[in-house]
């Protein structure tokens, strides 16, 4: 009897350090994403047309400090529709975050989007199209507040240097495999105050057969004369939007 006792013991043991250690993080971390959305929405402002985008990217995170960087890359058609040139954007980014007190999140970092062969700087109005911001967030469970300040011209904006970006939300799941996306931003653009804007946005989320799905409705009060397609169709109009992302 105390030999099956040891055993189930050693056994349980076993059981206990596998289970550690598959829970355990690796110091670095490389993953990557491909997904597809039917109307590619930043910021609630459409930069697709208000029509579908493929999408993609790579992350690699350093565990035990918690530095990060990553690229993603996505299908456009605003610069274009601009005037200029180009159908892709490729962001580029790197921060660190961690806990700053048990609950207590803190994300700082910067992100810099390029739009190569823009052109916008050629286009009586505008200027190039590339963007740098750095940003902070801290979050509380769930729920966060982000600030984003951009350190150049934001998004082809002549003279809008220090433009910034409040976003606020909260991602709770509310049943088990589904999580609710809040989310409210107001963007300013500095020296272009027509141009400023709030969104919102909400959404369900749920991961299916390794797929993450996201159906979410998005809205924004946006200029409906300045935020336009060369149609004139809204950019910024009330719409559901539909994603799906792999992760691997």
């Amino acid at each position: 009897m105390k030999k099956l006792l040891l055993a189930a013991a050693v056994a349980a043991s076993l059981v206990g350090s596998l289970a550690h250690a598959e829970d355990a993080k690796p110091d670095n971390e490389v993953s990557f994403n491909i997904g597809a959305v039917s109307d590619y929405r930043y910021r609630g402002i459409s930069q697709t047309r208000l029509q579908p985008a493929l999408q993609g990217g790579a992350d690699y995170t350093h565990n035990p400090t918690g530095f990060y960087a990553g690229t993603w890359l996505s299908t456009i058609k605003w610069t274009k529709d601009a005037g200029g040139g180009g159908n892709v954007e490729w962001d580029l980014y790197a921060g660190k975050r961690g806990e700053i007190i048990k609950d207590v999140s803190y994300d700082v970092g910067f992100l810099s989007y390029v739009y190569p062969s823009n052109g916008l700087s050629r286009v009586p109005g505008y200027a190039n199209a590339n963007t740098t911001e750095i940003y902070g967030q801290i979050g509380y469970g769930p729920v966060y507040a982000k600030y984003s300040h951009s350190v150049t011209n934001l998004f082809g904006f002549v003279n809008s240097k220090n433009s910034g970006y409040l976003d606020i939300g909260a991602n709770v799941e509310f049943t088990p495999g589904y999580t609710l996306n809040l989310h409210a931003g107001h963007q300013t653009v500095k020296n272009n105050n027509g141009y400023a804007y709030t969104d919102w946005k909400v959404g369900v989320t749920k991961e299916y057969v390794g797929v993450t799905f996201s159906l979410a409705a998005v809205a924004t009060n946006a200029d409906e004369a300045l935020y336009v397609t060369p149609a004139g169709k809204f950019t910024g109009k009330t719409s559901l939007v539909l994603s799906a992302v792999k992760s691997f």
